[in-house]
């Protein structure tokens, strides 16, 4: 009889249909998935499903572990201490939550990941891009209209501007052992300066950050919500398009053309309309959020429609990263609970190149969540956290 790490017998397998099947884990993969694949062997812990659904872990590809405020200035300006013990926290939350990977573009460092693989703290798969890059009076630099101040770089936002200095920037991210790139190619809500449709950087300047990354078989994420903006970034080689909440048709449909993935960002908006008291949103930020907040549900379906690749983030910043799972409610009102856990699993896993994630098959690796009843009986299991959830990440408990 063959000893393993970990067997979940009776689960209810959602990779497509739901099936019953037992799941063996051994050394962080899954060695066996099917109807009695437990049967031969011995196990160091079993987990009865009885029913219950199991998952791939979920992704959340725009998460921001130093998203300590929504006052641009004041995040810009935090102690790193503070900043670095604040997303250490964020993290172990997000874990808890069932994101056993998250993508962190705008932030991250060297430093906190080594603090993740060294074991220091609780924490999801953690894939980084560093300070997304944002031209002068762009939406990652904080600065206001009234204030002469100097700004170069933040723990979520760098100032760069010209073909070399972002060169310069690009390699350094790298260097460091940056994920991939982020840039800022539309205003956004919590920036005070720029208007929210005009596009951003000069198309020499993107494509100088986006021929970087695929020099080193890495891709370019762009912060965008207008169609003028999405179809600058898209036609100079940017691969993923967050948020994208004005979208159009015609836009969407060069989107898939160009095999570009959107990762809509829906919950951010709804928790800021929502919550905007807790987190002290002036009334400018207001005003941009109500701009794009109904406007993202029918985005995402006309991404759908149109055949682009939709994956899942959540982009929430301060008190509001407790609304986490809400942002999969948000994303199955648009387009049903089963494509939004696709979005969340399997296709967050093609956009990140891990294609060993976001799976319940032999040979992925076991990052797996398991709920506590049958998702075709009731599909806010998905999303509420006041339901039970069990976490595996690499095949060990958490």
């Amino acid at each position: 009889m063959t000893t393993v790490d970990l067997i979940i017998t009776d689960a209810s397998l959602h990779e497509g249909e739901p099936v019953e099947a037992d799941v063996v884990v051994h050394d962080g993969r899954i060695m066996a998935v099917g109807p009695g694949a437990g049967k031969g062997h011995s196990a160091s812990r079993t987990l009865a499903a009885a029913g219950a659904s199991l998952l791939p872990g979920l992704i959340d590809a725009h998460f921001h572990a130093y998203a300590t405020s929504l006052d641009a200035w004041r995040l810009e300006n935090a102690q790193l201490s503070f900043v670095a013990l604040a997303g250490a926290r964020r993290l172990s939350r997000a874990l808890r939550r069932g994101f056993t990977t998250v993508r962190d573009v705008a932030g991250g460092d060297a430093g906190l990941d080594q603090a993740i693989v060294a074991g220091l703290i609780e924490s999801p798969r953690y894939l980084w891009t560093g300070p997304a890059m944002s031209q002068t009076g762009g939406h990652g630099d904080p600065r206001a209209a009234d204030t002469d101040i100097c700004f170069h770089s933040g723990p979520m936002n760098q100032v760069v501007d010209g073909v070399d200095n972002l060169r310069v920037a690009a390699r350094d991210r790298f260097r460091r052992g940056a994920h991939a790139l982020k840039i800022m190619t539309s205003g956004g809500v919590v920036s005070p300066t720029d208007p929210i449709r005009v596009p951003q950087y000069s198309a020499e300047e993107i494509q100088a950050v986006t021929g970087e990354a695929r020099r080193r078989g890495s891709y370019v994420a762009a912060h965008a919500y207008s169609p003028e903006a999405i179809r600058h970034s898209i036609a100079n080689g940017v691969r993923s398009i967050e948020h994208g909440n004005l979208l159009d048709e015609d836009t969407a449909t060069a989107m898939a053309a160009a095999h570009a993935f959107l990762v809509p960002t829906l919950v951010a908006y709804d928790a800021m309309a929502r919550r905007w008291q807790e987190v002290a949103l002036s009334p400018v930020q207001r005003a941009k959020n109500a701009e794009v907040l109904d406007s993202g549900l029918r985005a995402v379906q006309r991404a759908q429609e149109a055949g682009v690749r939709i994956g899942f983030g959540t982009d929430l910043m301060a008190d509001l990263e407790d609304d986490q799972l809400r942002g999969l409610k948000l994303q199955a009102e648009a387009i049903g609970w089963q494509a939004a856990l696709r979005s969340a699993t399997r296709v967050n896993a093609e956009l990140i190149g891990r294609p060993d994630l976001g799976r319940v098959e032999v040979g992925a690796t076991a990052d797996l969540l398991l709920l506590d009843g049958p998702l075709t009986d009731d599909e806010s299991l998905l999303w509420d956290e006041r339901r039970s959830r069990t976490v595996v990440q690499g095949g060990v408990l958490k």
